[in-house]
């Protein structure tokens, strides 16, 4: 059995698929980008400004589902830019405790929905 998680405090989806499904303890959150849920802007006016909405996104959808950053166990982080590296690994530093920070993949695409530079998406378990 799947749990649908949806908040109005994330961007809804543009397409056939939810914010995030709940599976066997297990949260799996869709690819987030830098939407303002409020305006539906993006905010891309820099990667630090981009990268902390993004997280912003997942944090709302953590918290949909009575859960937080703690909870995260795979990150996977796809980057327009491998040389935007240190900036978006300061603002993500902000949001995990380096002493249980979740397993990671950074990669490098081409393109990204909307032509962003950075997209996420979080597994998260159930305590």
């Amino acid at each position: 059995m799947k749990r649908i998680i949806h908040t109005d405090k994330a961007p809804a989806p543009i397409g056939p698929y939810n914010q995030a499904v709940i599976a066997n303890n297990t949260l799996y959150a869709s690819g987030q980008i830098a939407i303002n849920p409020a305006t539906g802007e993006l905010v891309i006016s820099d990667i630090e400004s981009e990268t902390r909405q993004v997280m912003e996104n997942i944090k709302a959808i953590l918290h949909a589902a009575d859960l937080s950053f703690e909870h995260v166990v795979k990150v996977s982080v796809f980057v327009k830019d491998m040389h935007l590296f240190s900036r978006i690994n300061a603002v993500y530093a902000e949001y995990f405790n380096s002493d249980t920070a979740p397993a990671r993949e950074l990669v490098e695409v081409a393109n990204l929905p909307r032509f962003v530079n950075i997209e996420i998406s979080v597994t998260a378990v159930l305590a």
